[in-house]
């Protein structure tokens, strides 16, 4: 591990002193080592002179590198080259771990698979993130979709006829957040072992735990579960409902204590006296006329009135949001959960910080997304490079600097 570049003060994070190497594009890469440098890693992107692809991307995969590719370095390296490959081996053999997300013997083609790495590096946690585990399905190629397809959560997603991806990359996320996870797990052994291992995360194992829930249920009661779209809830009250001014609200009650609470504060006594309706499982049958005679109650309310309302009494519920407006939601705005991020092409975005608080406080963006090569010389000066080979590396077309 490398120094720590900070003193034992409030901004030390977890992470600090550890120098990741990633050979990554897309989500599922990116993501991995985004959580490893929010954490405090030092994250080093090696990528090709042009560029990661990522980085032009248009449409739906605007977002991709701004989002997954801030508190890195960049290091554009042609790999094709013995001067570039010498400065990648280099590189990784000051390291505590890399990443990558490339196709299935890829890199190994190339020189950088584990078994050649870890003989340069014992120490070297290798973590790569794969369409599949081992098996049968190992060799083919796999995309969020393709897995959110096979892995069933399209179905659980969509219409009974019509199965439907979710609306996010989520299991390329959830996939690249288990490759982080098993990279701190690998380093906490290491600590003890004096060793690093090959940790491998996958996109359609990633699927089947998204789904457990329902393979569980299947089981366990014979039945097969149908898609979240058709509504059969676990609960009495668990629905969207429309207010005085035209807007909608969701809102939960899924304990008959909160059942009670709810028919005290909303006067609704014969509801609450109808044995019907006394436990969870009795209202989930009686949904038929129960919910439009909510639904007429609810209705005299604002949406801004329900909304304090079900919030002073402590009961679910949720307005039903755009990812944007999250833009101008005060809870991320007032925790620090929204970075105001700059791209290398000198727009402003923000981004959400990772799911965490330590002790009580986000984790900060230390840089934005860098552009090709930001921060090249300061880690080649470091690997022993002088300043005038640097230069010579530059003119020779083998790295790229901004």
């Amino acid at each position: 591990m490398l120094p720590p570049e900070q003193g034992e003060g409030p901004l030390r994070l977890p992470l600090q002193g550890v120098r990741v190497v990633e050979f990554a594009h897309m989500v599922m890469g990116p993501s991995c080592g985004l959580a490893l440098a929010d954490l405090g890693a030092e994250v080093v992107k090696v990528e090709p002179l042009e560029g990661d692809n990522t980085r032009r991307l248009m449409g739906a995969g605007a977002g991709f590198y701004p989002m997954f590719n801030r508190n890195k370095k960049s290091l554009a390296l042609d790999l094709k080259r013995a001067e570039g490959k010498e400065v990648a081996l280099k590189l990784i053999d000051s390291a505590d771990a890399m990443t990558e997300n490339f196709r299935p013997g890829a890199l190994a083609k190339m020189g950088f698979g584990y078994e050649a790495l870890s003989q340069r590096n014992p120490r070297l946690v290798y973590c790569t993130m794969k369409g599949f585990l081992s098996g049968p399905y190992e060799h083919r190629p796999a995309l969020d979709e393709v897995v959110q397809m096979m892995g069933g959560l399209a179905y659980m997603t969509g219409l009974p006829d019509r199965p439907l991806r979710a609306g996010s990359s989520v299991v390329d996320i959830l996939g690249g957040t288990f490759g982080a996870l098993g990279v701190v797990a690998a380093l906490r052994e290491r600590e003890t072992t004096g060793r690093g291992r090959l940790v491998t995360s996958a996109l359609f194992e990633s699927t089947a735990y998204l789904v457990a829930q329902h393979i569980a249920q299947f089981e366990l009661t014979g039945e097969a579960p149908p898609p979240m779209s058709v509504k059969r809830p676990a609960w009495g009250v668990y629905d969207i409902f429309e207010t005085a001014d035209a807007d909608r609200l969701f809102v939960g009650v899924v304990t008959d204590t909160q059942w009670e609470i709810f028919c005290r504060e909303f006067k609704l006594a014969d509801l609450a006296a109808d044995a019907r309706l006394r436990r969870n499982g009795d209202r989930v049958k009686e949904r038929g006329w129960l919910l439009p005679r909510l639904a007429e109650a609810l209705k005299q309310h604002s949406k801004a009135d329900l909304a304090a309302k079900l919030e002073a009494i402590g009961l679910p519920f949720a307005p039903i949001s755009k990812p944007w407006d999250l833009l101008d939601d005060p809870h991320l705005k007032a925790s620090g959960g929204l970075l105001d991020t700059r791209t290398p092409g000198g727009r402003n975005f923000h981004a959400p910080t990772l799911p965490l608080a330590l002790d009580g406080k986000r984790l900060p963006k230390r840089t934005d997304p860098p552009a090709i090569g930001e921060g090249a010389r300061e880690l080649l000066a470091g690997l022993g490079y002088s300043a005038g080979r640097i230069d010579a590396l530059l003119r020779d077309r083998v790295i790229a600097l901004p």
